[in-house]
């Protein structure tokens, strides 16, 4: 069985872009609410799925370093972990579950606008037979240790100096899913001008940027989110995906498994079984919304919504059941390339009233439309074109799971001026 990668069994083996921890720092970005799919598996090693690919993700302090895994071959997933774990039934839409997965992960490939490899199928590169062959050093230890944004210019490096078309695919995966030609440190610079309690906050807080998830994913797994916590959410998604996505591979002990298709959450049986699995009224939400899809937009309407105003796109997934104006906001920023999106919740209320304007709301006992409106245009006027991602900057700062960071940077500070 293979085993989770860790950078210290061998960095010649991982494949690495630069990256400064300013630019980004994962234990932020994947683990403040944005996706619910990443598991720290080591110290500060994250794994997850991108493009239908398993990834392990460390950074140092100027590069982000990462491992893709092969996917198991079927007969050996079915062996593994029984013929009820694989999910083959035909989905309503004429082919199976697997079928689609593969030809949305072909979508998401050429989505990155990659050239193809021009090798013959079945032909692997050096690097990748190099990187199996190393795959028993791996350990499980952890380790010991605004408008007009510039473009930042990231190397490549592959082991042994060679940068395979795999290499170039993977990295241009890499870059889009973090946006990383977005320059983070130039929007931080631009949001402490405009606004000092940004400013304060930010010395804490940096490398927060906003992730390119797959807008299906985003959705559903948002529409998870309505009265419930950050541990919860990941729990729901991870149950939603081992019992309705295709498996991918398994690492010590742990599956991990496609994002479930459109066809897969509309299909008959699957509101009862999320029921079973805790979604509560949400099942309901889930499957209505795949079947108004499917029946009434197509398969690719969701990620067709990239290429709309802010406004259009938010208006037409709040005709989606169990999308409200936060779920609408939050795939509008998260996957949809509405960089102006600013999702207000009660939390983000409580920000707004305590730090910028104590009237926002003043007089309202909930969040109403025309509260939920007012905020976002507070902080669009304020922070820009790029507002909705300096609202995450500020929602991960309040997070309790990040207060330490306060602590630490408050007893740095006192041991600078003694």
């Amino acid at each position: 069985m293979s085993r989770h990668a860790v950078l210290s069994a061998g960095a010649s083996l991982w494949r690495s872009i630069s990256c400064p921890s300013a630019e980004l720092r994962l234990d932020l970005v994947l683990n403040c609410g944005q996706s619910f799919r990443w598991r720290e598996t080591s110290e500060g090693h994250w794994t997850g799925v991108i493009a239908g690919r398993v990834w392990t993700l460390t950074q140092t302090q100027d590069r982000l370093w990462y491992w893709t895994y092969p996917s198991e071959p079927r007969e050996e997933r079915e062996t593994e972990r029984g013929a009820d774990c694989v999910k083959t039934e035909p989905t309503g839409e004429g082919e199976t579950q697997g079928v689609t997965n593969r030809r949305e992960e072909k979508r998401g490939a050429e989505r990155v606008k990659t050239e193809p490899t021009g090798e013959k199928e079945g032909v692997t590169s050096y690097t990748e037979k190099k990187r199996r062959r190393g795959r028993e050093l791996i350990k499980t230890e952890p380790m010991g240790e605004g408008d007009g944004a510039r473009e930042v210019k990231t190397e490549e490096v592959s082991p042994q100096g060679e940068g395979s078309e795999q290499d170039r695919k993977e990295q241009a995966i890499l870059r889009d899913y973090f946006q990383l030609s977005v320059s983070l440190g130039e929007l931080y610079e631009q949001w402490s001008r405009a606004d000092p309690h940004f400013k304060q906050v930010s010395e804490t807080f940096t490398g927060v940027r906003i992730l390119r998830q797959d807008p299906r994913e985003c959705l559903f797994s948002f529409i998870c989110t309505s009265n419930n916590h950050i541990s919860r959410i990941s729990g729901m998604v991870q149950r939603l995906c081992e019992r309705l996505g295709e498996p991918l591979c398994q690492l010590d002990q742990t599956p991990y498994h496609q994002f479930p298709t459109l066809q897969a959450l509309a299909a008959p049986g699957v509101e009862p079984l999320l029921r079973e699995l805790g979604f509560g009224y949400r099942a309901r939400f889930v499957t209505q919304s795949a079947r108004q899809i499917l029946e009434q937009q197509g398969p690719d309407w969701l990620e067709s919504l990239r290429d709309v105003t802010f406004e259009e796109a938010r208006s037409a997934l709040r005709k989606l059941p169990g999308v409200g104006a936060k779920v609408a906001d939050c795939v509008c920023l998260m996957s949809l390339d509405k960089a102006e999106s600013v999702p207000v919740d009660t939390h983000v209320w409580q920000i707004a009233r305590r730090d910028y304007a104590s009237q926002l709301g003043a007089g309202h006992k909930s969040l109403t439309d025309r509260v939920y409106h007012d905020i976002g245009d507070h902080f669009r006027k304020l922070w820009g074109p790029y507002a909705g991602w300096a609202h995450s900057v500020l929602f991960c700062a309040d997070l309790k799971k990040f207060q330490n960071l306060k602590a630490e940077e408050q007893v740095k500070k006192k041991g600078r001026k003694r």
